[in-house]
């Protein structure tokens, strides 16, 4: 039986045994996958994320003026780190909604400073609905209660994050406008 498998499965087709079919097709598979994942990593740079002007003289801007820009500990947290789950999956369905950011700025929906403050307030709103969503995931990947130490807090945010902790309310319900400047509409 055993050997009857292994015939049929080096046996030739028309040019190929099943295989040399199977082979190729893993490699093939495997240089494709290693090759949407260099593409994408590529996408995930600061460097591409402010390549646009908008981005580059607005938000950029803004974000270079807080602390997840420059700290005492030197550590930077990028555009990706904020935006783009780590998890494979979760990545690509990500980089597929970020097309509809492209189309728009195809579109020239928001490409200058004027239309792209008219349209802050959405542009937050929806960020802030899909961090809601995925529970704050990528705030939580590099921030966790559990490595929080509460004595070296203000009283203030002692509290604010205990409650926080004890109702299980997601990063951005208190931290909206951390990296980049609140909607003037904002309330």
């Amino acid at each position: 039986m055993v050997v009857r498998i292994w015939k049929w499965f080096w046996s030739p087709t028309l040019r190929f045994g099943w295989g040399a079919v199977l082979i190729a097709g893993g490699l093939g598979g495997m240089i494709f996958l290693g090759s949407f994942n260099a593409v994408m990593e590529k996408f995930n740079t600061l460097e591409f994320c402010v390549s646009c002007h908008e981005m580059e003289q607005l938000v950029f801007k803004e974000y270079k003026k807080t602390i997840h820009y420059a700290n005492r500990t030197g550590v930077r947290v990028t555009c990706a780190d904020c935006h783009v789950p780590r998890s494979w999956f979760p990545k690509v369905w990500r980089k597929a909604q970020a097309t509809n950011e492209l189309l728009h700025k195809v579109l020239g929906s928001i490409d200058t400073p004027q239309k792209f403050e008219a349209k802050r307030l959405e542009l937050a709103e929806h960020v802030w609905k899909y961090m809601e969503k995925v529970d704050s995931r990528e705030c939580r990947e590099c921030h966790s209660y559990e490595a929080m130490d509460f004595h070296k807090q203000s009283k203030d945010a002692q509290e604010m994050m205990g409650m926080a902790m004890k109702e299980n309310v997601t990063c951005i319900d208190c931290h909206k406008g951390i990296a980049h400047k609140l909607p003037d509409d904002y309330e």
